[in-house]
Parts: C-alpha cells; structure tokens; sequence
C-alpha cells in the first residue's frame, strides 16, 4: 500500500522525535542565529585553529553568509549553560544525490572540547537534519577530512554513506565526503 501520509509529515515526525530527545538532556539550548553572530564567530575560529592543529592549514572552503539564510540554509548554535559550545549548520547544494537534486550540504558541524563526549554532535546532526527535512531538502551530503575519525564515525553511525567527491572538495586526497537520503 503506499505511503498516505500528506507532504512534510515526515519532516514533523522528525522534529516531533528530536523534541523527544531534546527532553533527555535538557541543558543544550539550540538557537538559530545569523553566522556572523559573535558566539558563532568564536566557534568559527575554534575549529579553524583545530582544522590548523589537524591539517597545518584552516580550512579554505568558500562561506557565504547569505547561504546560511532563508531560504537558502540556516546556521545554528548549541548553548550549555548560557555558553555557545556546539555549531552546525545546512545550505541548499546542487549536488545531485540519493536520486534526488533537493539537497544540502552540512557545515560548521563542531562541539568544543569542553563539550566533547556528551552526544552534543549527535543531537545537532539530528536538529539539522530535522530543520533541513522541513525545508524541503530530500538528501543531505557533508565533506569531513580523513584525520577527523570522530567525526567520520558520527556520520557513518548516523546513516551516512561515502560519496564522491563534490564541488571544491573534488580531488582533495584528505577529504572524505558523505551524504544521507532523508
């Protein structure tokens, strides 16, 4: 029998359970805010200076603000106790993937050091997954680098499969790309 349900339900379903997740740790607040936000400057900074510490450079990728607003994407940041200690973030790609051209890439996916071990990185995915699935967006793809095993265990754990290289990323020998249908 197919699927009945009206356009969108899924996305509210997935908001509905990330509602219910939100519930188990309480603590983080996660706020959408422009990425010029000052909190979002100095968590810019802090994983440049980790990318740095990783690769010997920061990371080069074009970033547009005006990617990270509607409807083009939406930049959001994770508060612990009234400090900003989590990023992530999603802009509309032309990345065609999973069958699909409604897709976005994740970005600025990062929890600070301090925050580190608590799931924090889990629960953003998830809340960016959700707001990108409302959206609209059908696929998510995301580029991670081959010495951020953390993060590539995230994404795979998360459902994310390896795919080609895209866009700037195409031929960076470090670079590991990934992308999810939602």
């Amino acid at each position: 029998m197919p699927d009945e349900r009206p356009p969108g339900l899924e996305s509210e379903d997935r908001l509905r359970r990330l509602s219910r997740f939100a519930a188990l740790s309480p603590e983080l607040v996660i706020t959408r805010v422009p990425i010029t936000h000052p909190d979002a400057l100095r968590l810019i900074d802090e994983v440049q200076e980790f990318y740095v510490e990783r690769y010997g450079s920061p990371d080069t990728a074009p970033i547009e603000p005006a990617h990270f607003e509607d409807p083009q994407g939406q930049y959001f940041l994770g508060y612990l106790d009234g400090r900003a200690v989590a990023s992530g973030a999603w802009r509309r790609s032309t990345v065609s993937a999973f069958g699909t051209e409604a897709t976005a890439e994740i970005k600025r996916m990062y929890v600070a050091p301090s925050a580190q071990r608590r799931g924090l990185g889990r629960r953003m995915l998830a809340h960016v997954e959700a707001t990108a699935g409302a959206a609209g967006v059908e696929a998510l793809v995301l580029e991670t680098g081959e010495k951020q095993p953390e993060a590539i265990a995230l994404y795979t754990s998360s459902g994310y499969q390896p795919i080609p290289g895209y866009g700037y990323y195409c031929g960076y020998e470090l670079s590991r790309c990934f992308g999810r249908r939602l």
